[in-house]
């Protein structure tokens, strides 16, 4: 479903992704973790070209593209096979939970409003939230926003959703909301690629855990094997430090 090969990305000299490549499978739940400026959310913008990586081609769901060479149809294409959800939620203020699914349903889609409104009033329900379908977003918790995010996410039927630390700006007792609505993509074997920091939460969701530290993918594998049993030694000291310390008090060089 997924593929990325010899991503390459610098911000300003400094090389944040260096020769990244991985594959993801239709229906797997992947999960990035690493330290902060590991290059992961960054990887994930990448996926969607969100930020244009310096090198490497990218392909979705059949949709290819070689950075070194490209239209701007290519672009449009590929963005097409995803759906993002940002950490901070990302919804328009002025409109409705309804209208921030609906709007483009009409605008880049051309559907007609009724048609939209139906998609927008089903997927408002697979998340939970048709009740507050009139609702602005000023009058949601966290949690309701990030399930009216996702539900925008799903609009366009994407060959995949990208989570960029969907659970962090919420409070402990909303995370719930936006696992168990997640934890019902994963069965219907929803392709999806989460960045986060919370463990507990990569251990519930994921199929296979990433763990990525300068710019690199330093080991993968299931989520109990990289979290709870790794004997790679960068990846046990990022584990232990979250309990420890602040990560950004020693190196993760590789």
């Amino acid at each position: 479903m997924i593929e990325l090969r010899h991503i390459h990305k610098s911000f300003s000299g400094k090389k944040v992704l260096n020769n990244v490549s991985i594959n993801i499978a239709k229906g797997e739940v992947v999960v990035i973790i690493g330290p902060s400026g590991s290059g992961k959310s960054t990887l994930l913008r990448c996926l969607n070209l969100l930020e244009v990586p310096d090198s490497g081609e990218i392909m979705i769901g059949g949709v290819s593209l070689n950075t070194a060479s490209y239209t701007q149809k290519e672009v449009f294409n590929l963005r097409a096979q995803t759906g993002m959800v940002f950490q901070n939620y990302n919804l328009f203020k002025n409109k409705t939970a309804l209208e921030n699914i609906t709007e483009g349903l009409i605008v880049v889609k051309k559907m007609s409003k009724s048609a939209a409104n139906e998609v927008g009033k089903t997927l408002l329900a697979k998340v939970g939230m048709l009740e507050q379908a009139s609702q602005y977003p000023i009058t949601l918790s966290g949690g309701q926003q990030q399930r009216v995010a996702i539900a925008r996410a799903l609009a366009i039927n994407p060959k995949a959703i990208l989570f960029d630390e969907p659970t962090s700006a919420l409070d402990p007792e909303k995370v719930y909301e936006v696992l168990h609505v997640i934890k019902e993509l994963a069965k219907l074997k929803t392709t999806m690629v989460i960045v986060t920091h919370e463990m507990e939460f990569a251990k519930e969701v994921a199929d296979r855990v990433i763990f990525m530290a300068d710019g690199q993918v330093v080991e993968e594998g299931l989520p109990e094997h990289v979290i709870c049993h790794s004997d790679n030694p960068i990846t046990r000291k990022f584990l232990r430090q979250l309990t420890d310390k602040p990560i950004e008090q020693e190196s993760f060089s590789i």
